[in-house]
């Protein structure tokens, strides 16, 4: 379990972290750098999901040895499929990072939303679903390897 006390909120409590895959954690189906070493950081404090429609088929094989559990969702129906894998596992203690309109659903149920844009973009159903919006997957992870930085751009 990861705690955040974030001034004028009440102190976030997380133990699951939900991510996209593509244009989140990879580009054109292959992770980016960087993400691997991050996503080993967090899992010691976080249980992670990938949640996806695997466009690219690689899934599987690019996540191999990260620690974490891969969930491909349907092609019809992916922004519900998110929110409730979110809901499942209970929102109270979820933070989700995602970019697409599939996404827009899953960051707004979770506890903390962070919206990345990257090469792919960003749908601006995610950005306004958002609690976070940041230019990459890294400086997402960032921002709960080093809460200090979510300290200062969430405090009242």
């Amino acid at each position: 379990m990861m705690e955040i006390n974030i001034p004028g909120l009440k102190p976030l409590r997380l133990t699951h972290l939900v991510l996209d895959f593509n244009g989140t954690l990879a580009r054109d189906g292959k992770v980016l750098k960087g993400v691997r070493e991050r996503l080993e950081i967090l899992a010691r404090e976080l249980e992670i999901h990938v949640l996806t429609a695997d466009t690219f088929g690689t899934v599987q094989e690019a996540m191999a040895g990260i620690p974490c559990r891969t969930i491909v969702v349907p092609d019809n129906g992916q922004a519900e499929a998110k929110a409730k894998h979110v809901h499942d596992l209970g929102r109270d203690g979820m933070v989700a990072i995602g970019n697409g309109r599939n996404d827009r659903l899953m960051l707004q149920n979770a506890t903390l939303g962070i919206a990345v844009m990257k090469e792919e973009g960003a749908a601006p159903q995610a950005l306004l679903a958002a609690d976070v919006v940041v230019p990459d997957i890294n400086c997402a992870l960032d921002l709960l390897i080093h809460p200090l930085r979510l300290i200062a751009t969430l405090r009242d």
